[in-house]
Parts: structure tokens; sequence; C-alpha cells
């Protein structure tokens, strides 16, 4: 039989839930072409499923790093959109 700790499922339950919401918000930013906004919900998002990351590597160090790249590669691909736009 699984143990469950009910605690953790809570917290993956919530997590989940504003992790999808921040995804929906980051990919509103990047449709809007609003970089600034686009590579903050893009951290976000990062940081909301840092929770698995943390539960697999047992380091939670590399969520900072997960973070920044996710943060530049939003900020610089939503920069690139923008410099194509007429």
């Amino acid at each position: 039989m699984i143990a469950v700790d009910p605690l953790i499922a809570a917290g993956v339950l919530f997590c989940t839930a504003v992790t999808d919401a921040a995804y929906v918000l980051f990919t509103a930013a990047v449709a809007g072409r609003r970089r600034f906004s686009a590579a903050n919900w893009s951290g976000v998002w990062y940081l909301l499923s840092a929770f698995a990351v943390i539960s697999y590597t047992q380091n939670a160090a590399y969520v900072i790093f997960a973070a920044l790249g996710s943060w530049i590669g939003a900020f610089l691909s939503v920069t690139w959109l923008k410099g194509r736009s007429p």
C-alpha cells in the first residue's frame, strides 16, 4: 500500500493549480508581447513547479537557476517577437 501524506498532497494540489494559473498569465503576457510581465510570470511558473524538482533532487538551490533561466528566456524571446512586429 502506498502512503500518502495529506500535507504534501495538498501542497501538490495547490502548487499545480497556481502553476496552471501562472502559465495562463504567462501565455497571455507573451501573446500581448509584454516582456517584463512574461518574464516575471515565467519565473513564478518555475518557482511554483519547483515543488517537483525539490522532491526529486533534494536540492532547492537549482530552483533559483531554473527561475532565472526562465526569466531570461522569456524576456529575450518576447523581445525578439516584439522586434518582428510591424
